[in-house]
């Protein structure tokens, strides 16, 4: 791995923190000594896509949240994010708002009683579009992986929905898989 790559595992950011924890992000980044943080860019409700429809299982055009966030690290951008939640649970919360949400997302989810058991991701590869490039610090024509990632609850209902743009040549994805 050469200098300016990153390592990532999923499994921390589907789990709930514990009081007073910072997000996974900031955790992560820091226990490697680095800072972590991000921008909300946007947040509020808008009509489901088809692939975010899909995703979340609600009808096309469909009214949802989402949250668009450039993730940073020690202050340069490593990953543009689209969070989407069902209308029905996320509008009035902190996850229709741009204020940072203390212990992240995932641990608001939990106390509105919506906890996640199960992940799906699928990851391709692409070259940026325009605004990527332009959010990611990044030359047009370059490469960048795309991690979608729907994450369930215990009922196999969508409770999140994820769409994540890394640069290629500065990340890297690593799964775990437990068996039995």
């Amino acid at each position: 791995m050469s200098e300016g790559q990153w390592t990532s595992k999923s499994m921390p950011y589907l789990t709930p923190r514990a009081e007073g924890e910072p997000d996974a992000w900031t955790a992560e980044a820091a226990a490697r000594g680095h800072w972590g943080g991000q921008r909300i860019l946007y947040a509020g409700e808008q009509p489901a896509s088809e692939d975010i429809a899909r995703m979340l299982r609600v009808p096309a055009g469909e009214a949802v949240v989402r949250r668009r966030r450039i993730v940073e690290l020690d202050g340069f951008p490593c990953e543009l994010t689209d969070t989407y939640y069902p209308a029905a649970f996320a509008v009035g919360t902190p996850l229709a708002a741009t204020a940072k949400i203390r212990g992240g997302a995932v641990t608001l989810l939990a106390e509105l009683g919506h906890v996640g058991v199960r992940a799906v991701e699928e990851v391709t590869a692409r070259l940026a579009s325009d605004e990527e490039c332009g959010h990611l610090h990044i030359e047009p024509g370059e490469p960048v992986l795309l991690l979608s990632r729907v994450t369930l609850d215990a009922a196999d209902r969508p409770i999140q929905g994820d769409v994540m743009v890394m640069p290629a040549h500065r990340g890297q994805l690593r799964y775990e898989t437990r068996i039995g």
